[in-house]
Formats: C-alpha cells, structure tokens, sequence
C-alpha cells in the first residue's frame, strides 16, 4: 500500500490529519503506531483546533524532518538545505490547495470549533481533509523518487 493510501486510511478510521500522514510513514523509521499517534496528536484541527497550519501539512514536515533532517545543529549548510526542502514540500501544497492554513481551507465550513468533532457521515461528506491527507503523503513520497 502506498502512504497516500495509508494516510487515507488512517484519517477515515478516525485519526487526525497529522496522525494520519505521520503515522503513515511510521514504520518506515521503526516508530510503533501507538508513539507516532500520540507524537502528531497535538497538531491535528490545525494545531489543537487552534485551525492554524493544516495538520496535514504539520503531519508532512515531521516526516520530512525524519527523512531528510538534520542533528548537526551548527551546520549551516545542511539546515539551508534541509529548509529548502521544507518549503519545497509547502510550496507544493500550496500549488494543490492554495494555502496551508486549516481555517482556509475548511472556510466553506463556515465558523470552525476549537473541539473535535465527532467522525460520522457527515463529517465526512463535508470534510475535505482526506484530500489534504493524500496530498501530503504522495508529495512526501514524490520528493523522495526525486532525490
């Protein structure tokens, strides 16, 4: 299965859009789901329903920091390179969906609650998260095919 689908997966069994897309690639660095569920918990509803960056794209950059981060916090030249990447990736979801912020994206909606909300068909069929789930996992595997 692919991220994209893991992603998509995850989010409609009920997952945040950061625990979804991070979650996703989990296993690939060796974190059990449970540890990365409770690590992208606090980013979803654009960070803790604050709907500020899309938790998705929150979800994305973890990944990205994991993948393709850096530990030698003295380098600049990796940090340069690193953040290059990162604004590629949001550039990118930009490109998509035309912002990165969770309350733009959800505006439609109308007024946005700070609480979660309860994941029914309805949710579901006004939502468009899933799409930003999907998003965010297929640009983290398209950059990866690029490298």
């Amino acid at each position: 299965m692919n991220h994209a689908q893991k992603a998509r997966d995850l989010f409609l069994s009920g997952c945040s859009c950061s625990q979804a897309v991070f979650a996703a690639f989990a296993e690939d660095f060796g974190i059990d789901q449970d540890a990365a569920l409770k690590l992208a918990s606090s980013f979803g509803g654009g960070m803790g329903g604050m709907r500020e960056t899309c938790g998705a794209v929150s979800g994305m950059l973890m990944v990205a920091g994991l993948k393709w981060g850096y530990s030698e916090v003295g380098n600049l030249d990796i940090k340069t390179v690193h953040y290059a990447r990162v604004r590629s990736l949001i550039e990118a979801f930009k490109q998509e969906h035309s912002t990165i912020v969770c309350r733009e994206l959800l505006a439609h909606l109308g007024e946005l609650k700070k609480d979660p909300s309860a994941r029914t068909a309805e949710y579901y069929k006004v939502r468009p998260c899933v799409m930003f789930v999907e998003t965010a996992a297929r640009l983290l595997d398209e950059m990866e095919t690029q490298e």
